[in-house]
């Protein structure tokens, strides 16, 4: 099995568990067994050590990390002469969750950098390009790994016209009672006094809020999935609902948070913060 990370010091949290792990943005002190590290520009490439296993990002269009195609030739003779060991070459695509004609322009150039690389190579390496919507846009796989990423989470959006994907979401978020009250009519809940009772309701204060990872964009507008209505502003320790419960679902599928905070499902994922007790069942 193999994993994919920013950094080292993430590889090392999670060596026990993989075979292999790529790390996409760090230069180690000294090549380390088990992982390999990521070439996204020529100049970085005298950086790592002698010895250090590596893979080649390429630039295909999406202008973010990798060197250029015409920069191939450079880059591999660049590798052999200070000696690491290349095991693969890989890409991102930027927009294969959207029609755009950008993908398969990606698609066009990663397959000629795929048959430039096979002839200047003296060894066979592995190619890899596809991300979540890439693999479930592609009808045929023929690379040799793939890098899953919101696909893990059950929570990959796909325009129905490029792929009808039926994932479940692996995760739920509950958040638990700090206090309740009762209020009358006029009476108004949190900064800013935005939100207003139009009548007498009970409303209590639950220990989830921007701190933790509940996005403040969506103060005064969210619901949950059982229809329990956000009451004023989030605050960065704890949030209000219309509601008396003890223990408060607050989403099962991220993807319907992104909507009300005007986002993506992976901002609303990564933002939850490490700290949040988790129970796996």
């Amino acid at each position: 099995t193999k994993a994919v990370v920013r950094l080292e010091q993430e590889a090392r949290e999670i060596q026990d568990f993989f075979e292999e792990i790529l790390i996409l943005a760090d230069v180690p002190q000294k090549a380390k067994q088990h992982f390999t590290y990521t070439i996204n520009e020529l100049r970085a490439i005298s950086k790592f050590p002698k010895h250090t296993q590596v893979e080649l990002k390429v630039d295909t269009g999406m202008h973010r990390n990798g060197i250029m195609p015409q920069q191939l030739q450079e880059a591999l003779d660049l590798i052999e002469k200070n000696k690491l060991h290349l095991i693969g070459i890989f890409t991102h695509f930027g927009c294969a969750d959207e029609q755009n004609g950008w993908f398969e322009k990606q698609q066009e150039c990663f397959e000629a950098v795929k048959k430039e690389s096979q002839k200047l190579l003296k060894k066979p390496v592995r190619f890899h390009s596809a991300n979540s919507a890439a693999l479930f846009r592609t009808s045929h796989f023929d690379e040799d790994i793939a890098r899953i990423g919101i696909a893990a989470y059950g929570c990959l959006e796909m325009p129905h016209a490029l792929c009808n994907v039926d994932l479940k979401p692996v995760l739920s978020v509950y958040a638990k009672k700090n206090s309740s009250r009762e209020l009358d009519v006029g009476a108004c809940v949190g900064y800013g006094a935005s939100f207003t009772a139009s009548k007498q309701l009970m409303v209590s204060n639950y220990d989830f809020g921007y701190g933790d990872g509940f996005l403040r964009s969506c103060s005064n507008i969210y619901t949950t999935p059982e229809g329990v209505s956000i009451a004023g502003r989030i605050s960065m320790d704890n949030s209000s609902f219309i509601s008396d419960e003890e223990e408060l679902l607050i989403f099962d599928d991220a993807r319907d948070v992104a909507k009300f905070a005007g986002t993506i499902s992976y901002e609303v994922l990564t933002s939850l913060k490490p700290y949040l007790k988790r129970l796996v069942r």
